[in-house]
């Protein structure tokens, strides 16, 4: 198998919405969705054993620098949802693919993408290529997979 043909980690995870996301309608505000996100990225980074933490011990920040979402329906206060995080680029930038579903019925309510980028801790500098930490990571949560 080539490393275009090695899968990359996608993590799902569920959650209710909280009252104190709610408007008076019931109905998220949408900035709260990013959230969201957030969470479920979490969980995927934690999946290949470099999350926010491993990525500041490693030298690196790695800051959002674009984010993109598409609402096709509301969430509602008490619903239980899917988010699903897929890493789709890695080599350099980290591009996150999320979509969020109603977890009753599967239907698609959000789609959304990140991309992130390595900064140095020290130095401030972007980095133009993904740092060898994470590419070991990836590699070994592939390894795993396999």
């Amino acid at each position: 198998m080539t490393p275009d043909q090695r899968p990359l980690p996608v993590c799902e995870i569920e959650m209710t919405i909280p009252f104190h996301d709610v408007d008076m309608m019931q109905i998220v505000w949408h900035g709260h969705y990013v959230r969201y996100l957030e969470v479920a990225r979490c969980a995927l980074l934690d999946l290949i054993d470099y999350n926010y933490m491993e990525m500041r011990a490693s030298g690196y920040a790695w800051p959002v620098i674009d984010l993109r979402l598409r609402y096709a329906g509301p969430l509602m206060f008490t619903q239980k949802v899917l988010i699903e995080a897929r890493l789709v680029e890695w080599e350099h930038r980290l591009k996150i693919d999320y979509v969020i579903r109603d977890a009753a019925t599967r239907k698609r309510l959000t789609r959304a993408w990140s991309v992130q980028v390595a900064v140095g801790v020290e130095d401030l500098e972007m980095r133009l290529a993904s740092p060898a930490v994470l590419i070991e990571r990836l590699l070994a949560w592939q390894d795993a997979q396999a």
